[in-house]
């Protein structure tokens, strides 16, 4: 069974790798461009995924002593937010599978003196160590892609979260407007790796990233695994277009 298992493949981007192969090339590409994460997305987006973060944070409802779980929380733009607000009753934990983003995010927040209700922990989201019914919100933003099994990620997230708990997935998705679509397919495959180039030194990373992005499931898709898992009340709403949607869901 677990030879079979071996033979098992999966797409990283628009390639297929073996299953038990994937985990080891995302973390390359996250080791790879860690460094100038930051400064990539700003420049990707023309700095407006602070806008959709901020969209996420406002639709949280996250309060003060409350307990949240940022996955693939990388350089910890949503943890710094909610670490202001829960308080120092609450608690938000940083959970990356990658130690080189983990990294980076310790080391920024530290600098903005973000401390005391903050924890960091390696995690692979498809297995996550904590126990059931923990956290009052778990959010994750452009990591779900990067994850081979998906819906074992979508479990694992709604086991650990509290009955009454939100799971907030912010995403690239799909765009109906064909002019739209034409532009970002232009942008994403021309200009992204030519930025990834220039700015990291890299540009298949950024490459694997666009292709990631169209492998990605669509709303209605990623609505369907969500209720799969077992949450209920789920719903997305589009940002830009389409080209990002943030899912919701319960815990009953």
């Amino acid at each position: 069974m677990a030879d079979q298992h071996k033979n098992d493949t999966t797409h990283f981007g628009y390639e297929d790798v073996r299953t038990e192969d994937k985990v080891n090339r995302v973390a390359d590409v996250f080791h790879s461009v860690a460094g100038k994460y930051d400064l990539m997305n700003d420049l990707m987006s023309g700095g407006v995924h602070r806008l959709w973060k901020r969209i996420t944070i406002e639709q949280s409802g996250v309060r003060t002593g409350n307990t949240i779980l940022d996955i693939a929380g990388g350089t910890g733009d949503l943890t710094m937010r909610f670490s202001r607000l829960v308080g120092p009753s609450g608690k938000v934990v940083l959970a990356d599978i990658n130690d080189s983003m983990l990294k980076v995010g310790r080391d920024k927040l530290l600098d903005k003196g973000v401390t005391g209700n903050v924890e960091f922990v390696q995690a692979n989201a498809e297995c996550l160590p904590f126990p059931d019914n923990t956290f009052d919100v778990i959010t994750i933003a452009f990591g779900l892609r990067n994850v081979t099994d998906k819906d074992a990620a979508l479990r694992s997230m709604a086991r650990v979260l509290k009955p009454g708990g939100k799971l907030m997935v912010l995403e690239f998705s799909k765009t109906d407007n064909p002019l739209l679509t034409k532009a970002y397919d232009f942008y994403s495959f021309n200009i992204l790796p030519q930025m990834g180039s220039m700015i990291a030194g890299d540009a298949d990373s950024y490459r694997y990233l666009a292709e990631s992005i169209r492998m990605h499931p669509d709303q209605e898709t990623l609505k369907s695994m969500m209720q799969d898992a077992g949450l209920t009340n789920c719903k997305f709403q589009n940002m830009t277009g389409g080209i990002v949607a943030l899912h919701t869901g319960i815990k009953p």
